[in-house]
């Protein structure tokens, strides 16, 4: 069967959504990117689970080993500078292929650090290639889905990025204790090359974009996408959200809740406590929408805060705990699709560089918050988590401008 012929669209409309005609089959396309969500970005999130069994075999301390976490994240958030503008110019899937086919290399070259200048290295370099992936696909589902089909892709896609820090530790742990750490990387490495022919069969190509200024136009979108103050803001928030849910989470694994320290079986399911959220929201997508996107992100960042406050208060009540981090990663996954929704409606011309620009900024926090548990590692797991609550009262605060101006500039 022959591949149906793209309309190509008229210069004047290249920063416009495709026209009805190019719309993509969504399942497929949902059913893929979520599953490469959780894959590509919890290559952040595995180290957490590993920081026992590589301190001891780079000779280190595991506080010390978080740094490959935050040398992955910030990699992966300047990354994401030149992602955005690469897919505005080329199309989602063409990044998201090269992308990949980097990132599989920088992957298994992780597997073989010696020690831990060589793994930071290495994750830097695995950082700035899984870059590629979260604008790509941010893109694909605006350009390409039908628009009553965006709200359920974004959730899923957002939920399978926000899922991985909870499965690929899941994941890792379980590696780690039979072929040891050096294998989730090399396990890793080989999903992300199987997933190659799928994205090529399945992702619809974008026609080229005829502008002027090429590349240099789309790379300049971002700094005039920065002088918009409510986005500003909205990356901020944006930053505090991922900020709080990294740091809630090595928490766990760094400084342990008490009672729950010390108990392997017990921090897994600490973690695992949390996937029902994570399934429940998608399946809620539709009925969430029905809430203006600037509305849930305000709530979502005001219920996180509270739920994370109120578990720094429960100590080792294990039960209480996992239903206080269910409510938090409810919020979590709630609120993170809000935000792609509203940046896109403020910037529908540049969508690439301004969802870049949240991708990075939401990374930025997610670099942050592993040095945040770190250095209040010593103070117990309760400060970590007061601290992380203020942070997402700041970030509800810096989110309520987007409550009244919810149209484009």
């Amino acid at each position: 069967m022959s591949r149906p012929t793209l309309t190509p669209r008229h210069p004047a409309q290249a920063g416009a959504p495709l026209a009805p005609p190019d719309r993509a089959p969504a399942t497929a396309a949902i059913a893929l990117l979520t599953s490469l969500g959780v894959l590509v970005v919890g290559q952040m999130y595995t180290v957490l689970a590993l920081l026992h069994p590589m301190a001891l075999s780079l000779h280190t301390t595991p506080e010390k080993i978080t740094w490959t976490v935050t040398a992955f994240g910030f990699a992966y958030a300047a990354g994401f500078l030149l992602a955005g503008p690469l897919t505005d110019r080329y199309g989602p899937r063409a990044v998201m292929t090269t992308g990949l086919a980097a990132a599989t290399a920088a992957t298994a070259a992780v597997s073989t650090a010696p020690d831990l200048t060589w793994a930071i290295t290495l994750r830097i370099v695995q950082g700035l290639t899984a870059a590629t992936f979260a604008p790509a696909a941010f893109s694909y589902i605006a350009h390409h889905l039908a628009p009553q089909r965006r709200a359920i892709a974004l959730t899923c896609v957002t939920s399978g990025m926000l899922g991985a820090a909870v499965l690929m530790q899941i994941a890792a742990q379980a590696v780690a204790a039979g072929p040891g750490w050096r294998a989730v990387f090399l396990i890793s490495a080989a999903l992300m090359a199987l997933s190659l022919l799928p994205v090529r069969r399945t992702l619809s190509p974008t026609p080229r974009r005829d502008t002027d200024g090429g590349l240099l136009r789309a790379f300049t979108a971002m700094p005039r996408l920065l002088r918009k103050g409510r986005l500003v803001a909205l990356y901020a928030a944006t930053a505090t959200l991922m900020g709080a849910f990294v740091a809630v989470y090595t928490a766990v694994a760094a400084a342990g809740p008490p009672g729950i320290a010390g108990h392997p079986g017990a921090i897994l399911a600490l973690r695992a406590s949390a996937l029902p959220a994570l399934m429940a929201v998608p399946l809620l997508a539709s009925l969430l929408s029905r809430l203006a996107a600037p509305r849930r992100l305000v709530l979502a960042l005001g219920t996180a805060a509270v739920a994370v406050a109120t578990a720094s208060l429960l100590g080792g009540h294990a039960i209480a705990l996992a239903v206080a981090l269910l409510l938090f990663v409810a919020a979590v996954a709630t609120g993170a699709p809000a935000v792609v929704e509203t940046v896109n409606a403020t910037a529908p011309h540049a969508r690439g560089a301004a969802v870049a620009l949240y991708a990075c900024s939401m990374f930025i926090g997610a670099s942050l918050g592993p040095q945040l548990a770190g250095a209040l590692t010593g103070q117990g797991f309760g400060i970590i988590l007061r601290v992380a609550a203020a942070g997402l009262v700041l970030g509800t605060v810096l989110a309520l401008p987007t409550l009244r101006h919810q149209h484009p500039e």
